[in-house]
């Protein structure tokens, strides 16, 4: 049995896929402590692991990231709320990272598995392999590897590797990593330096490159072709992630009875607005005894989506593995788990949104390129959509549908602590 520390950025998206592997690992009889926010004690809990609450200077919420998108009565959008978001989010909040792994590496854990978004753990990786657990980088987010062969995910330019399309992204790479993130690089690498004694090996999200494996929750087809991936990059397909405490709700006799079900959520983080997506789809089908519409509101209340029709029906979240199996139609904006979990279960899906306003065109093509339909380029959604027998593809090709860990993750592994323990 092998002693292993999981760790998640404190928000659903991230968390869920993490408990998922958090109760395999345990299953297969590993002790997990998992390094997570406060909000999320009961779901470690339940998920047989052991909870290790983050210092409040690293506990984010989805509040918070919403909260600061504002400036001087103005939308942040882009690169600029990329910018933004990135260093008061995750910069700001590594010394509380770098101080709870530290701390758990003196508890002699063995390996670290933990989502991409953990940037700390590129610190943890910049050390000699003998003075460290083995380090498993986790994505429930889309690759956002810099490549040769795609432009930087916040563009939202579709992948080309021929010559020209490589000097593009040779160039794009460079101004992004050398030019945009430079001061952010330079403020992590700082920090990483004063309380681990060693800079990030990488540029700040290309950290998983140094990991001593990469799995990431899909399959090739769902992501873009990068031929200088690196080798110890892995599909395992989706992840079975039954959410974070979402019980089903007490109308949910009426998904199981209904004749056809819409289903409408426009993520945990991209639903300020209500009228992009969730009110256009209510409207649509409004009191047709056919429909039922369900709307999850990501975690906001449900009083926030207002007066809806008799056929709709409204929850905070919903247990997707559950929910899918009778969705007749996924209404998006291009959530990663939320599109897995749709496709897993055949189900066609409209992904809409304004490549304007948000910085998930490159779901979007990933969507299409699945079979499904995208009105990705208006801001008001249709709530139409053809069937698509392409949608099956994940669900074909998926091979951890179970919620198994990659056997790299369970693989015993020497735990060297002191020299981290001392700096």
């Amino acid at each position: 049995m092998s002693s292993v520390l999981a760790c998640a950025i404190p928000l659903d998206g991230h968390v869920a896929p993490m408990l998922a592997v958090c109760r395999s690992l345990t299953r297969a009889g590993h002790h997990v402590r998992f390094l997570t926010g406060a909000a999320y004690g009961d779901a470690v809990e339940s998920a047989s692991g052991e909870h290790v609450q983050l210092p409040k200077t690293a506990d984010i919420t989805a509040e918070m990231l919403d909260a600061g998108r504002e400036r001087d009565g103005t939308r942040l959008t882009g690169i600029r709320f990329a910018i933004d978001n990135t260093r008061r989010n995750f910069i700001a909040t590594l010394p509380g990272w770098f101080d709870a792994i530290k701390r758990e590496i003196g508890r002699g854990a063995a390996v670290i598995t933990g989502d991409i978004g953990v940037f700390a753990l590129g610190a943890v990786c910049a050390r000699p392999r003998s003075e460290r657990p083995a380090v498993i980088a986790c994505g429930a987010i889309p690759v956002v590897l810099l490549s040769r062969d795609t432009a930087p995910p916040m563009t939202g330019l579709p992948p080309r590797s021929d010559l020209l399309g490589r000097t593009r992204n040779r160039v794009l790479n460079r101004i992004v990593a050398h030019g945009i993130f430079r001061g952010l690089q330079r403020e992590a690498d700082a920090a990483a330096r004063r309380h681990t004694g060693a800079s990030l090996p990488v540029f700040l999200t290309d950290w998983p490159r140094a990991a001593d494996a990469y799995v990431q929750f899909s399959v090739p087809g769902f992501e873009y072709p990068r031929s200088d991936a690196p080798r110890s990059l892995t599909f395992v397909g989706p992840l079975r992630s039954p959410g974070v405490g979402t019980a089903p709700p007490a109308w949910w006799r009426d998904v199981e009875a209904a004749e056809t079900v819409i289903h409408v959520s426009q993520g945990t983080l991209a639903n300020r607005d209500f009228g992009e997506l969730v009110h256009p789809t209510l409207r649509a089908f409004a009191d047709d005894p056919r429909v039922l519409v369900v709307v999850a509101t990501g975690g906001r209340p449900e009083s926030d989506v207002g007066e809806v029709p008799s056929n709709a029906r409204v929850a905070r979240m919903l247990d997707y593995d559950r929910l899918m199996p009778h969705v007749d139609v996924f209404v998006t904006n291009g959530g990663y788990g939320s599109l897995h979990a749709a496709l897993a279960h055949g189900v066609p899906i409209v992904a809409a949104g304004d490549t304007r306003r948000r910085s998930r065109p490159a779901l979007g093509s990933r969507g299409r390129a699945r079979g499904s339909t995208s009105a990705r380029e208006r801001r008001r959604a249709t709530a139409s959509a053809p069937p698509s027998s392409r949608c099956s593809r994940i669900r074909r090709t998926a091979p951890l549908r179970d919620g198994s860990p990659p056997t790299s993750v369970t693989r015993p592994a020497r735990p060297v602590s002191s020299r981290w323990s001392s700096a």
